[in-house]
């Protein structure tokens, strides 16, 4: 089981996750260039694991479980840090509430439904919801380097990042209602069973 390279790829985006951490706090260019590329790796390798696991007919009860549970840790880990720095201040805070609740909610259905046999696809609303989140995240990982790089007027970097981690928290409110509805909707029709 972990021999197989979507497993390899899954258990690496974990193993990131210091590194990333100890990168984000080195001053200047190379530290938000260092976190910036860890963040994209792990971002890539979240992609390319579903896919190569789909393609090599890989795919495997190990993946499925650490998969999602590596999505979140680099997640959370990125928006707690930016909050922590200050990149995320506000009421801007409030976004980045909504899309670890999401992910805490959706991660609780899934276990849910897991018991009872019920699969919870990933929705096309869903994956855009993610890209929106990566994106959003880079662009306020890449810090100063960024601004000075992406800069139009009154957006650079910081700003851009912002409206797009807005607009991911509202997909997220949307794309977990949707998700919750259906685990709400099983819950009662196997209450009604009994």
């Amino acid at each position: 089981m972990l021999k197989k390279i979507p497993n390899i790829l899954t258990i690496g985006r974990i193993i990131i996750v210091p590194f990333f951490v100890l990168a984000f706090y080195l001053p200047g260019f190379y530290g938000d260039l260092t976190a910036l590329i860890l963040f994209i790796i792990a971002s890539f390798t979240d992609f390319l694991d579903g896919m190569l696991a789909r393609m090599l007919g890989q795919e495997s009860k190990l993946g499925e479980l650490l998969d999602p549970i590596a999505d979140k840790i680099i997640v959370a880990t990125a928006l707690i840090l930016l909050v922590m720095d200050g990149t995320i201040r506000n009421y801007e805070v409030i976004a980045a509430i909504i899309i670890l609740t999401r992910e805490i909610l959706i991660s609780g259905l899934r276990e849910f439904l897991a018991k009872g046999q019920i699969k919870l696809p990933v929705s096309n609303l869903a994956k855009l919801k993610t890209v929106l989140q990566m994106v959003a995240i880079g662009l306020l990982l890449s810090g100063d380097t960024g601004n000075k790089i992406i800069n139009f007027e009154d957006y650079n970097a910081q700003t851009i990042g912002i409206v797009l981690l807005w607009l991911s928290a509202a997909l997220t409110l949307f794309t977990g209602y949707d998700y919750l509805r259906k685990g709400i909707d099983h819950a009662i029709s196997e209450d009604n069973k009994d």
